[in-house]
């Protein structure tokens, strides 16, 4: 069954004042999406579901990192980075899983940005206009708490309760006046491993 992407969307959000005070660098958020019908609509529980995430994936993990880079402009000016998807109500968690867990989809983002963390995901079932929440960190540091964002939309008319909403975000800058350290400074404090931060 032939992918079948009924819009795509790019959100850009700028930051220029935060705390009542000017940013030093506007923070840039970006998100791209894409509804699609989802591929195990109608066809009750599907046991592989393989097939249809080897043909769609690296689709939209072509179509989404290219909205993301003719948007930011280059891989090397994104500086944190994540994906979100969030199935209709007759869909399972597991299809909107399906569809940003793998490989075939994330590594057109990370190899597109020169990423060495993991990407930060959300995964969510609901009507059209739910809540999708993409969550970034920096592409290179996963301590780098300047850059725990959170992008924030909601398309009106998707997802139908037979499509998904698949995402990609990114940001150009942290937060602004970002003033919590990182978790490595956590870590000296607490007297813990950085290869062991739980201490466990």
């Amino acid at each position: 069954m032939a992918l079948v992407i009924r819009k795509t969307l790019l959100q850009v959000e700028t930051t220029l004042v935060e705390g009542g005070r000017a940013a030093p660098r506007p923070l840039v958020l970006y998100a791209a999406l894409a509804v699609v019908k989802n591929p195990w609509a109608g066809q009750g529980f599907v046991e592989d579901l393989k097939p249809a995430i080897h043909e769609a994936a690296p689709i939209l993990g072509k179509l989404l990192t290219d909205m993301i880079l003719g948007a930011v402009g280059s891989g090397a000016a994104v500086e944190g980075y994540g994906k979100a998807a969030l199935v209709g109500l007759d869909g399972e968690i597991e299809h909107a899983s399906a569809l940003i867990h793998t490989l075939r989809f994330g590594n057109h983002y990370r190899q597109a940005v020169g990423a060495k963390s993991y990407l930060a995901f959300t995964n969510t079932r609901g009507p059209a206009n739910a809540p999708l929440m993409i969550p970034l960190m920096d592409k290179a540091d996963e301590g780098r708490r300047s850059h725990y964002l959170t992008i924030q939309t909601a398309i009106p008319d998707a997802p139908a309760a037979d499509e998904i909403v698949v995402a990609l975000g990114a940001s150009v800058g942290g937060r602004p006046h970002h003033r919590i350290g990182d978790r490595y400074q956590d870590l000296k404090d607490l007297g813990n491993d950085l290869d062991n931060p739980a201490a466990v």
